[in-house]
């Protein structure tokens, strides 16, 4: 496995690295509140979420290859984590650190082994639909979370719609000044951030929140806190879980695997296209294995590169991961000198600050152009986000995944289907493949759009010989366009080798059309072009037309 160092950094001029200096300080401001908020979606203490900018943004600057994305603590794995954990130890606990610390472990091995055996291709299985239906539920869930803290109603439960009932049940709990500050961070965050977007405005409020809490004593007014923040570096530890405990982890890391590489993969390839580069996806699962490696030895919960902070980043200048490594620098500051004021802040000012993260999260507008291009992708979208919100984070993207897998083996098993036919003008036309459509009097042309295997074999037969019997005039040349059949497996085959059989007894020609290299040969292994005929394979329409045409006229003459 050869490593490539500073693939995201190289080539790099003076003038661009003083530029992205700038550009990842810029960033840290507009982010450090983000990453703060970040740790209470995976009830964390919040230093956890400075320690994630920390030697997880380094190894990835180090290792990765792609020049934008920026990997640190991200609110889809944030949710992951904190929707299955807080079931097994009470959150910001001992032991709920040393698991959080263990699914960062287990998450960072499984990426490795990816890297290992090239499986980045997994990530692909996530399709975008999916990832706008997982991420727009998320949103839903997060925003649904933070009501507690912005209302000063502690959940019990950590399901959505029992914490909507809790809300409506607790309604006499809800402490108004909290709910008071918690509507005014909110409400200053979104209009700041349409008004002037470039601004980072959520630390202008964290430090104005900061600043009036430790003036007039919101603590003493029933307004919590988040209290004293340690400052320094994080200590280098593994985490301390039994085996029982780690094997309990482990669903919740291939949970967090599988988004990170779809996430993050989705992420680098955007921005890296939008820039006109290339990126290393293997060298990037290296570089988000390491940078998961950093989070459990330091103390915190899993990275991911995030579409929203990669964003902020070239909004903010960045060109390369050297703004990356200013971002992690700063924070570096922050964490040895300015860690005091953040005992002032209040709990419901950062609850804000998320539930404003969640907002962004609901892509009404992906939403609605998938709907108007594909109802079906759409309802997969929304049934994605449904189950999250109903379900659970972790439920909702395993549920994702084997969605997306069945859309796949269904539009294969039942693919799109047509008959070549003349139109008004004499041009060749494709028509549904329905019963008593047919090319011209004894010629029918077929096409079948999807490899050729076990579970949709019969369905091409099924299509063949429905034509067939039901054409207008005996059909004496079946031509089958295989441009869209690449590969055909065993299965197929001997279904083939018996279609062909049965054609040959009722007095139909069978061809093939447009058969590539490949298919060719896997045809000649399975033996149907023996059974077929050499001078049945034609590698263009024009061919196999030219040669059914002449036969039929042929037979027409001595007819």
């Amino acid at each position: 496995m050869s490593i490539k160092l500073l693939g995201g950094i190289r080539p790099i001029t003076g003038k661009g690295a003083i530029r992205d200096i700038v550009a990842g300080i810029t960033l840290a401001s507009m982010n450090i509140p983000q990453v703060l908020g970040y740790t209470r979606i995976a009830m964390t203490p919040v230093v956890t979420g400075l320690y994630t900018a920390l030697l997880p943004v380094f190894l990835f600057a180090l290792l990765g290859s792609s020049r934008q994305l920026v990997v640190a603590a991200d609110s889809a794995t944030a949710a992951i984590l904190a929707g299955s954990l807080t079931h097994m130890a009470p959150p910001h606990s001992a032991q709920y650190m040393s698991l959080v610390g263990m699914v960062a472990l287990q998450t960072a091995a499984l990426l490795l082994v990816a890297r290992i055996f090239r499986l980045g291709f997994l990530a692909d299985f996530l399709s975008r639909t999916v990832l706008v239906g997982f991420l727009t539920g998320v949103g839903f869930q997060i925003g649904i979370a933070m009501l507690g803290s912005m209302t000063g109603v502690e959940f019990t439960s950590s399901r959505s719609l029992l914490q909507l009932g809790e809300l409506a049940s607790r309604h006499a709990d809800i402490h108004i000044p909290s709910l008071m500050l918690a509507l005014l961070v909110a409400g200053i965050i979104l209009v700041g951030h349409r008004i002037a977007p470039r601004l980072p405005i959520a630390l202008f409020v964290v430090v104005g929140t900061i600043a009036a809490s430790a003036a007039f004593g919101f603590a003493a007014h029933g307004i919590s806190v988040i209290g004293m923040v340690p400052e320094g570096l994080p200590s280098p530890s593994l985490p301390e879980v039994s085996w029982r405990d780690g094997l309990a982890t482990l669903p919740v890391a291939l949970s967090c695997f599988v988004m990170i590489l779809a996430q993050s993969a989705a992420t680098a390839r955007g921005f890296a296209q939008r820039h006109h580069e290339l990126t290393d996806q293997d060298a990037d699962i290296l570089g988000l294995s390491a940078a998961n490696a950093a989070a459990a030895v330091t103390g915190t919960f899993v990275v991911n590169g995030s579409p929203s902070q990669t964003a902020m980043a070239e909004q903010a200048g960045a060109s390369s991961q050297v703004a990356q490594v200013a971002f992690a620098g700063t924070v570096l500051l922050v964490l040895l000198f300015f860690t005091g004021p953040l005992q002032y802040l209040p709990h419901c000012a950062l609850a804000a600050i998320v539930f404003t993260i969640a907002i962004g999260m609901v892509d009404v507008a992906g939403l609605r152009r998938i709907g108007a291009e594909s109802p079906g992708e759409f309802k997969l979208a929304v049934g994605t986000a449904t189950a999250v919100v109903v379900i659970g984070v972790e439920q909702g993207i395993l549920l994702a995944i084997g969605l997306s897998l069945l859309r796949h083996v269904r539009h294969s098993y039942r693919p799109n289907t047509s008959v070549l036919a003349i139109d008004g003008v004499g041009h060749h036309a494709p028509i549904p493949a329905v019963a008593g459509a047919q090319t011209q009097p004894g010629l029918i042309v077929y096409e079948f759009g999807a490899d050729l295997f076990y579970a949709n074999a019969n369905r091409f037969v099924e299509d063949v010989r429905n034509l067939v019997a039901h054409a207008p005039a005996p059909t004496r040349w079946f031509v089958v366009d295989a441009g869209a059949v690449t590969d055909i497996d065993y299965s197929a085959a001997q279904t083939l080798r018996d279609l062909i059989a049965d054609l040959q007894q009722q007095g139909v020609d069978l061809a093939l059309a447009r058969v590539r290299p490949g298919l060719r040969a896997d045809l000649a292994r399975h033996g149907v072009i023996a059974a077929l005929g050499q001078d049945r394979i034609f590698g263009t329409m024009h061919e196999a037309l030219a040669v059914a045409n002449m036969a039929l006229a042929e037979q027409a003459q001595k007819t």
